[in-house]
């Protein structure tokens, strides 16, 4: 009887437990005296959302997100999907241990590598560079990029890419038109996960960029905190909700990607 229960239960936990926290945002972005309480009341304003809704506190800031997450995420699919066709389509003779290094590398923290990385940024006079930060966060996602694509494109069957050799096609042409349109769901997790993942970093624009002007929405929270510990809490939700509504319109973009499977049971037929 008890086990029946125990899962209801336990995603009962987990919802409240996420639903908490929205509801705390979602009360302060529109109360104009919003405090950490943030208790339900039938006064309700967008002074929260006029506020923060400026050039410099959030338009600016989200392009700036949206340039550095994007062109991470698309410099990380490339390169990624280049290094994973010969990790799954050839016979390498230390696959193996490279995949396990790729493995382990994904469990070290980036903040450990950044002084250094700060150092060669400066001599190599790359410092408040958004491209070269670009390429940085891009190398810094490799790791566990080049393991999940390489997982993905084992799951094409190599007898379509076969079909396209005998037809005169080269490695180049079998991968952009025969193994990544099949993979395209796999290529859609990859991006979200870099993209969602370098949405939230702080410590490298925080390091690696010298103006406000190129700093991401990540960098503008630390924003509504004063040195004396007071807090804009109201502004803070509003800008919460702003902040976070790109990440979720890309989700619900590519959500019949990620719902998908890969169907290739038909493609090798006939």
């Amino acid at each position: 009887m008890m086990g029946r229960w125990a899962p209801p239960i336990a995603l009962g936990v987990i919802v409240v437990a996420f639903l908490g926290p929205f509801a705390w945002v979602l009360l302060a972005s529109v109360q104009p005296g919003a405090n950490l309480a943030a208790e339900p009341t039938w006064e309700f304003s967008l002074t929260n959302f006029e506020a923060v809704l400026t050039w410099e506190t959030t338009v600016l800031p989200l392009i700036n997100s949206v340039i550095i997450s994007g062109g991470t995420a698309a410099l990380t699919v490339l390169v990624s999907a280049l290094a994973a066709y010969p990790l799954s389509r050839y016979r390498l003779r230390y696959k193996r241990h490279f995949m396990l290094t790729l493995l382990f590398s994904t469990g070290l923290p980036v903040v450990a590598i950044l002084v250094p990385v700060y150092s060669m940024f400066f001599r190599l006079n790359l410092y408040g560079s958004v491209p070269a930060m670009i390429v940085f966060l891009s190398a810094s996602s490799l790791p566990f990029a080049i393991w999940l694509m390489k997982n993905f494109m084992d799951g094409v069957p190599v007898s379509l890419e076969e079909a396209a050799w005998v037809d005169g096609a080269g490695w180049v042409q079998s991968l952009t038109r025969v193994v990544a349109p099949l993979m395209a769901p796999g290529i859609a997790v990859v991006g979200i996960f870099v993209f969602v993942g370098q949405w939230g970093n702080f410590f490298a624009p925080l390091i690696l960029l010298d103006t406000p002007e190129k700093q991401p929405a990540a960098m503008t929270i630390f924003t509504f905190f004063t040195q004396y510990g007071q807090v804009a809490y109201g502004e803070l939700a509003a800008f919460s909700l702003i902040y976070t509504t790109p990440a979720v319109i890309l989700y619900v973009a590519v959500n019949r990607y990620l719902a998908g499977s890969f169907n290739l049971g038909g493609a090798v037929k006939g």
